[in-house]
């Protein structure tokens, strides 16, 4: 267990102290989806090394992870970041194996040039394909794979495109990310022209290429996701469908409880588009159902690991030890996929003590299982951070809710 956060010059200290049998995992950043990256590797006993830019992640703590301490932040210090990861790589004294677990730090593990790390998915070019709303988009029309409404305010008048959606209307960037940090979202609904202008000069000011997009009436409780592993060359990609049955907050949150399906035309949707736009390695592809189109439709794909990663592990798709064995000389045989849960206990709880109409979906057997620990036990109920076998995680996230100091990434 990493006992500590370390700075950056002790990481490198520890690190030259260590020494490692096979390629450790260099997880970034050091959060949920990166301590489900963790936890799966761990089954394998892989060495795993989490970076972020601040202490406050719930993976350092956990029994998976070896060691832990600070890096530059890639969007605000590229040239940072690839020197301290140039220094990672010096101080284990042999090739890791990059993890991203957000946008920002796959495409900086992507681009950086920088000998020994070993990369389990596709370069800058696919990447750049895949995350580019407006080229991701592109490839979706192209293939046929509906996707909601959309003008590029690059090309199209404002004042044009919000004749033709209506009010209201959302503003999305083609690149997530730098959106993101630029305005302190992702998505914006605005409401009248007033609005849409504030948003678009704001995202032209901070460079950021946006899109207006019809509001889609989203069937809640009925959006699909499609999570895999596309192996380099010609072997057959790992996916699996679920659906994130609850969000928190309830329309258009985070994913809180999520299940497994069976929606094979998504699927092959999804896989078809990631072979289009030329990309390997773990991603997810999100679709939303609309209710007025009555389809489902592309809205998103991940390149990277994302929040609720376990679901398939706990499924019998080990998507990150598929990657990592990509990577090195490790085996990965995946075995039989079997029906599961996963939820982020956290918020599930706050919406039953807080959402007015909102039905506990679990029955008494499923919690004295969740409280006693025993669902560790099968397959087909996992959590994203609360763990008996692994408490730590869940200690400090519980210290996090209680503390005035912000957390900066809930991902």
């Amino acid at each position: 267990m990493a006992s500590t956060f370390r700075t950056t010059d002790g990481l490198l200290d520890a690190l030259a102290d260590r020494s490692f049998e096979r390629p450790p995992a260099l997880v970034a950043n050091a959060h949920v989806t990166g301590l489900g990256v963790a936890r799966a590797l761990a089954r394998a006993d892989v060495p795993v090394i989490a970076v972020d830019r601040s202490p406050d992640g719930v993976a350092p703590p956990s029994e998976a992870v070896h060691l832990a301490g600070r890096v530059a932040y890639p969007l605000e210090d590229p040239e940072g970041f690839e020197a301290d990861l140039a220094a990672v790589v010096d101080a284990v004294g042999r090739d890791v194996v990059a993890f991203g677990c957000m946008d920002e730090w796959a495409q900086a593990f992507a681009a950086a040039d920088v000998d020994g790390l070993r990369r389990p998915f596709s370069g800058p070019g696919p990447m750049d394909r895949v995350l580019d709303k407006e080229s991701l988009y592109a490839t979706a029309e192209e293939f046929g794979v509906p996707y909601p409404e959309t003008y590029r305010l690059s090309e199209t008048d404002p004042a044009r495109a919000a004749d033709e959606l209506g009010f209201p209307l959302v503003v999305k960037p083609a690149r997530k990310r730098e959106f993101e940090e630029a305005i302190g979202t992702n998505v914006v609904e605005v409401d009248d022209e007033a609005e849409l202008e504030a948003v678009v000069s704001a995202a032209r000011e901070a460079d950021v290429r946006v899109m207006a997009q019809k509001r889609v009436d989203v069937a809640r409780g009925r959006d699909h996701s499609v999570g895999s592993y596309v192996p380099p060359g010609d072997d057959d990609a790992l996916a699996l469908v679920a659906n994130p049955a609850v969000r928190y907050p309830l329309s258009f949150g985070t994913s809180t409880l999520v299940e497994t399906a069976e929606r094979p035309a998504l699927r092959d949707r999804a896989l078809g588009i990631l072979e289009a736009c030329g990309y390997h390695g773990i991603s997810e592809a999100e679709f939303v159902y609309d209710a007025d189109r009555e389809e489902f439709l592309l809205l998103d794909v991940n390149t990277r690991p994302w929040k609720w990663i376990g679901l398939p592990v706990a499924a019998g798709l080990n998507l990150p030890l598929a990657a990592y064995a990509s990577a090195t000389d490790a085996e990965y045989e995946p075995g039989p996929t079997t029906d599961a849960r996963w939820v982020y206990l956290r918020d599930y709880l706050e919406l039953l003590a807080t959402a007015e109409g909102f039905d506990d979906r679990f029955d008494r057997e499923t919690w004295r299982r969740l409280l006693s620990g025993a669902f560790e036990d099968r397959g087909d109920l996992t959590t994203g951070v609360y763990r008996p076998s692994d408490p730590d995680p869940a200690a400090k996230l519980l210290a996090t809710a209680f503390s005035d100091r912000e957390y900066y990434c809930a991902c």
